[in-house]
């Protein structure tokens, strides 16, 4: 810019002189910028300006030495080093390849369910030895039953007795039509055990609302046979049905009849005395509430008031002789040996489901070992039965020992209860010779008598809940005298007999029906083998499906028949229960067995802890002092 005044001072030469040099600066800095706007068309190439032009276009950090590389990125509000930025970008591809290509990948595919571990054998034989409780449901069946030859029946039964809703319900003892209480109760409490203690197992099959159905079924029809809101009652219901042996006159063993064709008289048998039946009834409905406490706490509640007044019943003085003393409708069928063993399992379940102290007093009463001979050493009383509940209920009071260690006043009885209870187990040990072994495996545990499979599922079922009991303490093993048996060994002992019955023996013949390819076909079942056609056969009309030479047409699924005999023989035939007559108390006790051995993804050993959640903090009492020392 010129101007004809001088706004700094000084003489107007100087100006101009000034001005001239002014010019010729602006000239030269035209002539650069134009280098400058040809060198960028040329694509910013700048080889041909010497170090000092270069200066004057780049930042001096930018300024390198010709042919060298930068050794960094500029990323705006960083710098890093190249070789680092190199890696850093390889690592991204890298983790995009392995986890987002994958994930992408994932999300595109149509989405399915995925499979659940395949089941093993146990798992599968359990499913079906569930099905044969519906198959022996009696009363008003909905149709999940799942049981499509099975409908209503038994819905007059009770109609003699005072109660206004009857006796419906409940379950057929086995291939007749008779609803017997006694191994009912029993069937009830292995199953409410099994559930206490494997819940977990159940669950992960998807047994365990099943399960409990089952069980309230049972202890539904059990609540109908007294007086259930009275605080004391003076007679009990034992049984619906039945017959006197030999008997020719329509009743439930003269007339092969569907339970839904049933015509003839089926009269309620009434008992006013059995501590026997009363204390089984009692341990049903203790143990079913303890698997009903979370789910259901009100009917919990109406279970436990229902155990205490049966217990109440069974107790009584007046009343202790057995429910079946005479009765031809009952004793020749379901005979008690005694009651002892029924005070020390009853107590015992009303203590884990009250958590009342006064139950454990009675559990661990000397009395009760002593009239019950549980201490005598007698093979026969380590059989575990609907008629000996001495070996399940040392073993569940051995639990109490094992887990909570009360101490005194009980620990003196508890040790006898837990020494007994190993004791049990050697006899079930081949080594030990206590019982007779067949040659294909099976132990006779009821000496060769017919129906050997319900004891042998049985005491399977004890050692591997024994088995779990100790492995959940870390304890390896036991002792049988000086010899040490590790767990592993008692384990063995349960699989070898479930596996018997499941077809691991000399006929490769699966005992319960439907498992497996080979099973018995001539199941002696009313139901099972006369045809579901809507046709009625009367009383005698049945004979013929009886005495059919034909297979049933009808499976009764789930079902373990009676069993070989002590050769390991097994007679397929109908007419001969004793080979193939299931029952209600045996199948219960391979439920049991079967939930035991099961192999789930669950598969940890017992729930230590539910079966206590009434017991109330254990704080042993000081032993009384020794008496005052005299000179």
């Amino acid at each position: 810019m010129r101007s004809g005044a001088n706004y700094w001072g000084g003489t107007l030469e100087v100006a101009e002189e000034n001005a001239e040099e002014v010019d010729e600066e602006e000239a030269e800095e035209r002539r650069r910028r134009n280098r400058m706007e040809r060198g960028s068309q040329q694509g910013n190439n700048y080889e041909h300006l010497n170090e000092t032009q270069q200066s004057w276009l780049l930042f001096p950090e930018a300024l390198k030495k010709k042919g060298k590389k930068k050794q960094s990125v500029d990323l705006g509000c960083m710098v890093c080093s190249r070789k680092a930025f190199k890696w850093s970008l390889i690592s991204i591809g890298i983790a995009f390849l392995v986890i987002a290509l994958p994930t992408i990948i994932v999300k595109a595919i149509p989405k399915h369910k995925s499979r659940p571990p395949a089941p093993d054998d146990y798992t599968r034989a359990l499913h079906k030895a569930l099905l044969f409780f519906n198959a022996q449901k009696s009363g008003k069946l909905g149709k999940s039953n799942g049981i499509s030859w099975r409908g209503d029946s038994g819905l007059q039964d009770g109609n003699d007795t005072v109660f206004k809703r009857g006796l419906v319900g409940g379950y057929y003892d086995a291939g007749d039509n008779t609803k017997f209480n006694f191994p009912m109760a029993y069937a009830m409490t292995m199953l409410s055990w099994s559930s206490i203690e494997y819940s977990h197992k159940y669950r992960s099959i998807g047994e365990y609302t099943h399960v409990r159905e089952l069980i309230k079924w049972g202890t539904d029809y059990l609540l109908l046979n007294f007086n259930s809101s009275a605080a004391r009652v003076d007679q009990i219901y034992a049984q619906i049905g039945g017959s006197r042996n030999g008997s020719q006159t329509p009743d439930d063993h003269y007339c092969w009849e569907r339970p839904e064709d049933m015509d003839y008289p089926r009269p309620a048998i009434a008992v006013s005395a059995g501590p026997d039946l009363a204390g089984e009834m009692a341990a049903a409905l203790a143990a079913a509430s303890i698997v009903f406490r979370d789910s259901n706490a009100a009917y919990s509640r109406r279970l436990v008031r229902g155990a205490e007044t049966l217990f109440r019943f069974a107790r009584d003085q007046g009343r202790r002789r057995s429910y079946c003393r005479g009765n031809p409708f009952i004793e020749p069928y379901y005979n008690s040996t005694g009651y002892y063993d029924e005070y020390m399992w009853g107590a015992t379940w009303l203590y884990y489901a009250t958590g009342n102290n006064t139950y454990l007093s009675l559990a661990t009463n000397r009395g009760l070992p002593k009239n019950s001979r549980a201490f005598f050493g007698i093979p026969d009383l380590s059989v575990p039965s609907w008629d000996n509940k001495l070996p399940a209920a040392m073993l569940l009071l051995t639990r109490f020992r094992i887990f909570l260690s009360p101490g005194y006043p009980y620990e003196d009885m508890l040790r006898m209860y837990h020494n007994v209870t190993a004791l049990n187990m050697c006899s079930y040990l081949p080594q030990f010779a206590v019982f007779n072994w067949t040659k294909g495996g099976l132990i006779q545990l009821n000496h060769g008598r017919p129906q050997p499979l319900q004891y042998a599922a049985n005491a399977a079922f004890l050692a591997s809940l024994f088995a779990d009991y100790l492995n959940a303490t870390d304890v390896p093993g036991f002792n049988c005298g000086p010899n040490f048996i590790p767990i592993h060994v008692l384990r063995s002992f349960a699989t070898s007999q479930v596996d018997y019955i499941m077809g691991k023996n000399p006929l490769k013949m699966s005992y319960i029906v439907g498992y497996g390819d080979k099973f018995p076909r001539h199941v002696h079942h009313r139901g099972a083998s006369i045809p579901h056609n809507k046709r009625r056969y009367s009383c005698t009309g049945g004979w013929k499906w009886k005495d059919s030479s034909k297979p049933n047409p009808n499976n009764v699924t789930g079902a373990m028949v009676g069993g070989p005999d002590r050769f390991d023989h097994f007679h397929d035939s109908r007419n001969n229960y004793s080979y193939t007559e299931p029952t209600l108390a045996g199948n219960a006790g391979l439920v049991a067995a079967l939930v035991s051995l099961t192999v789930t993804d669950a598969n940890y050993g017992i729930d230590k802890n539910s079966i206590f959640e009434a017991v109330p903090p254990l704080y042993p009492q000081s032993p009384p002092p020794p008496p005052p020392w005299r000179p």
